[in-house]
């Protein structure tokens, strides 16, 4: 089974939990949740984080994929809220209506806060014969969720008056990267802690990605709205280092995280994935409009 399918699939199986199917539940919110996770939009964590578990070998591949379920609800429960009027108040997500455009503000605060308890509700249930790798991925979500060092953390930022952007961005975007590597390793036996540098880093590039897109590219390009970054005020790569400045940041960190990588098993398999995503990252298109703004 490829990845994208076994993405996939661990996703529906969370939505149908969540639904309750069968049973008397509020209909709309119900029908809010499966909104707010399609389409799924590149599905870049989970994908990184069986691709680690994989190259760990992979020995619990029902937890595995029950982690990967898990950190794509927290991320889409993110994209829900982060969109709501009280943040970015954003119109469109992935191409279509936003959640609160969509079905309310109130049941788009009620589907991001249910997608949330659904996401540690999952890795509950998928414990099984290893209820220590179960605990363990929890406490890394938790973590790279909440306070003090997640997304949580990293929307908090954007309310200071002074942002230390190296911050800002590890818990906003880097967070759930970081969990993303680590939970794919715990989920196949390996110890954490190794796995911390490589998930940053490639938070830190898709960071800095996406503000050069948020700077360069359309709406129509991205499927969300453009110019975001400047609009809000909010700190930024291209802000701070100008667009060719990004663009050179961004390819010495993807160097980095290729470095960064543990000695595993699918090492070099590891290796090639992250190689494909700084392409994705870095297409042609955004690397022309670079050099055109120097």
């Amino acid at each position: 089974m490829g990845l994208s399918t076994r993405i996939e699939a661990a996703v529906s199986e969370a939505i149908r939990l969540g639904q309750g199917v069968g049973g008397q539940v509020p209909g709309r919110l119900a029908q809010a949740l499966d909104y707010s996770v399609t389409p799924g939009g590149a599905r870049i964590r989970p994908t990184i984080l069986l691709s680690v578990a994989m190259a760990c070998g992979d020995d619990r591949p029902g937890l595995s994929n029950a982690a990967a379920a898990a950190l794509e609800l927290i991320h889409c429960a993110s994209l829900v809220h982060d969109d709501l009027p009280a943040f970015d108040d954003a119109d469109m997500r992935r191409g279509k209506a936003t959640v609160h455009k969509a079905y309310s503000e109130p049941l788009a605060v009620l589907a991001g806060d249910s997608l949330i308890v659904l996401a540690f509700e999952v890795l509950a249930r998928a414990a099984g014969d290893q209820p220590l790798r179960a605990l363990q991925l929890v406490r890394v979500l938790a973590q790279r969720t909440g306070m003090p060092g997640g997304i949580c953390a990293g929307q908090a930022w954007e309310s200071e008056a002074q942002v230390n952007l190296g911050a800002y961005h590890r818990a906003k975007t880097g967070a759930l990267f970081i969990a993303a590597t680590q939970m794919g390793a715990i989920a196949a036996g390996m110890e954490a802690e190794p796995w911390e540098e490589l998930g940053a880093r490639i938070g830190e590039a898709f960071q800095v990605a996406d503000d050069l897109k948020d700077a360069l590219l359309s709406a129509d390009e991205t499927g969300k709205p453009a110019g975001q970054d400047a609009a809000h005020g909010r700190p930024n790569a291209v802000a701070l280092m100008g667009v060719s400045g990004a663009v050179r940041h961004l390819k010495d960190i993807l160097g980095g995280a290729i470095a960064s990588i543990p000695s595993c098993p699918g090492e070099a398999q590891l290796a090639a994935m992250v190689r494909a995503y700084a392409e994705k990252m870095t297409p042609v298109s955004l690397g022309q409009r670079a050099a055109a703004a120097r």
